[in-house]
């Protein structure tokens, strides 16, 4: 069992920053790949970021690239998502996950394991 807290969320007018953190506890955190997803209202969750075990490779969805960053330090057992330009676009409750399938399946929300409670960012115009 993995337990997932996020924070760092919050109200941040458009073209400012944020970063999300992620805290895991339970079982070995380096073994998990982790990701980052979103859902806005009326939307389906969506994929943002997700970062290997060792975390040696991201990758990110087309929408956040060149803006968001995923990072995870395993000696901490955290995840981050430093999130600049944010756009309102952008709005949405941010969720991280723990997966234990292949990285090449990490955009897919129906292959992690755990999840967090989300945290809430607002983007205004």
């Amino acid at each position: 069992q993995v337990q997932l807290v996020e924070s760092g969320g919050g109200l941040v007018t458009a073209g400012g920053s944020l970063r999300l953190s992620c805290a895991a506890s339970g079982r070995t955190f380096s073994g998990y790949i982790m990701g980052w997803f979103r859902q806005a209202p009326g939307k389906e969750r969506e994929f943002v970021a997700s970062i290997s075990a060792s975390g040696f490779t991201t990758y990110y969805a087309d929408s956040v690239k060149g803006r968001f960053t995923i990072s995870r330090d395993n000696a901490k057992n955290l995840a981050s998502l430093q999130m600049n330009t944010l756009k309102p676009e952008d709005t949405a409750v941010y969720y991280c996950g723990a997966s234990s399938a292949v990285y090449g399946l990490s955009s897919r929300s129906n292959t992690y394991d755990y999840w967090g409670q989300g945290t809430q960012v607002t983007v205004s115009s």
